[in-house]
């Protein structure tokens, strides 16, 4: 099966029914079909072949919709970048997946355009600015009928390492569509024109609903920008049956919602995903919507792994703390906690969470050395350290590597580290995440500095925000003489500086 043939097919059963919504723009399964097919052709015309890479820049919008269901259509393969990265993760994104044309809405236009000469293979910018929508009607409306396998990629998501470089991970159609089965296997059924609220971008982790709600005959109703009240007020005027949320907007929600109470007469499934959640969070969430919540675990190598719907999570079960837990592994995924020497573990023992499942990746993208190390005999190393219970349960306990998740951005020490040492006065650098209660974790930084040069901590933050974006700034730098705690082979030992900030917690991983 490929995503461009089922998706055509509820085309044309639910043709007449809602499929896409933002604002006040409404289109028909049959509209938002024929859209795509003109973007789909229009992309072709520029000489770009199936199996071509294309660069995405933007937020959620109906255009957003026209390049899913485009790229679908003409077997290209998307590349979403995030507007809240630097031009330079821009320029790497594309051009280390040879990207041939980036198509970008036309707020992010002045981002887009130096990056023509800065990307080899990049030969086309598409902006969508005000003369789109007459360029799009232009375009013909027939079906290209390209070729799509199931095992052609369509889209290439971005991760990152322990060396803070993002690496592409690419999904076939037949991994995209195994990975939206599995997510949507416990929820309730979607019914045709029941609707899905992102309020997230659809390049990220809400975008794994996208195609499951449209194969259903649901409706994709796009936020371009998460505000608490606002979106309460959407998904009571709207019927909104299904979102996905990391667990700092559903923070944020609980708070409006004590504000201003709404009744959710339809909504069936609120799913928390990309970062852990605290229980105070969870149990508030749970006073104000009811037993709607899932959660659920995985990444972009793999994912998903596990899920858990209200009846688990909210269960007292004798040997397990399913408030503590992540979920269950689903029935089309395998997981297992193993050693250092990679060797299975027993129930309740502690190690690295290794999964298998259908909606994988097959390596990372033309990176085989990172490949080797993460994926070993079609097994997915998630760095995660874990444990499972004999009833099942799974508990993520901390990272192995020293990612740092923050409002469900993934933010790696090794970039901060970079910026702060590049400053003259500025020795050597340690970033590592430390609670914070709105946003789950927040990165710290411990710089050693020459005793000589003029140096503040609100300088180096500043420098980290020009450099990297405002939400990959550390929120504080501790600055001393003294050298940092290394290992034997000069390693810094990060946890030995994080751990006074965890002091009396179960997790080193913060929620909120």
């Amino acid at each position: 099966m490929d995503c461009r043939t089922l998706m055509r097919r509820a085309a044309a059963h639910f043709a007449g029914r809602t499929a896409i919504v933002h604002g006040d723009q409404r289109l028909s399964f049959a509209q938002a079909w024929t859209r795509g097919l003109r973007l789909a052709n229009a992309l072709l015309a520029l000489g770009l072949r199936p199996g071509d890479r294309i660069g995405v820049l933007e937020d959620n919008s109906v255009e957003a919709a026209d390049i899913f269901l485009g790229a679908m259509a003409a077997n290209l393969v998307r590349v979403p970048l995030y507007p809240r990265n630097t031009r330079e993760a821009h320029r790497h994104m594309l051009a280390h997946t040879g990207c041939r044309a980036l198509v970008v809405s036309g707020r992010y236009a002045a981002d887009a355009e130096p990056l023509r000469g800065d990307v080899p293979a990049l030969e086309h910018v598409v902006v969508r600015d005000e003369g789109y929508a007459r360029w799009l009607a232009r375009q013909p409306e027939a079906d290209p009928a390209v070729r799509v396998r199931p095992e052609d990629n369509t889209i290439i998501r971005h991760t990152g390492g322990t060396t803070g470089l993002p690496k592409g991970v690419a999904y076939t159609h037949r991994a995209w569509l195994a990975a939206g089965r599995d997510w949507f296997y416990l929820f309730p059924p979607v019914m045709p024109g029941e609707s899905c609220l992102h309020v997230g971008p659809i390049s990220h982790g809400s975008g794994y609903f996208f195609v499951p709600m449209w194969l259903a005959g649901g409706c994709n109703v796009l936020l371009d920008h998460f505000d608490p009240a606002a979106t309460l007020e959407l998904m009571a005027a709207q019927g909104i049956g299904y979102m996905f949320l990391v667990p700092t907007m559903l923070n944020m929600l609980n708070q409006a919602a004590r504000k201003a109470p709404r009744e959710f007469p339809k909504l069936k499934c609120l799913q928390i995903g990309g970062a852990p959640i605290t229980d105070a969070t969870a149990l508030g969430a749970r006073e104000i919507f009811g037993d709607r919540l899932w959660q659920g675990y995985g990444q972009t190598e793999a994912v998903p792994i596990t899920m858990m719907g209200p009846q688990q999570w909210f269960a007292e079960i004798e040997g397990s703390e399913p408030l503590r837990a992540c979920g269950m592994p689903l029935p089309f995924a395998e997981l297992e906690i193993r050693d250092e020497a990679n060797r299975p573990l027993p129930p309740g023992e502690t190690g690295q969470i290794v999964v298998r499942c259908d909606g994988q990746m097959s390596g990372f993208w033309e990176d085989p050395a990172a490949t080797r190390e993460r994926l070993v005999d079609g097994w997915v190393l998630t760095g995660d350290i874990g444990r499972i219970d004999a009833n099942g349960y799974v508990y993520m306990l901390d990272r192995a590597g020293d990612m740092i998740i923050s409002g469900g951005y993934n933010i790696y020490p090794a970039e901060l580290e970079n910026v702060l040492a590049s400053h003259p006065g500025v020795i050597e650098a340690a970033v590592f995440g430390v609670p914070d209660e709105r946003w789950g974790e927040t990165p710290t930084a411990v710089c050693v500095i020459d005793g000589k040069t003029a140096v503040s901590e609100r300088e180096l933050i500043a420098l980290c925000t020009e450099r990297l974006g405002s939400y990959k700034k550390p929120r504080q730098v501790v600055l001393r003489t003294e050298p940092l705690p290394k290992s034997p082979v000069g390693k810094v030992r990060r946890k030995e500086l994080r751990e006074p900030y965890w002091a009396g917690r179960e997790r080193r991983v913060g929620g909120s």
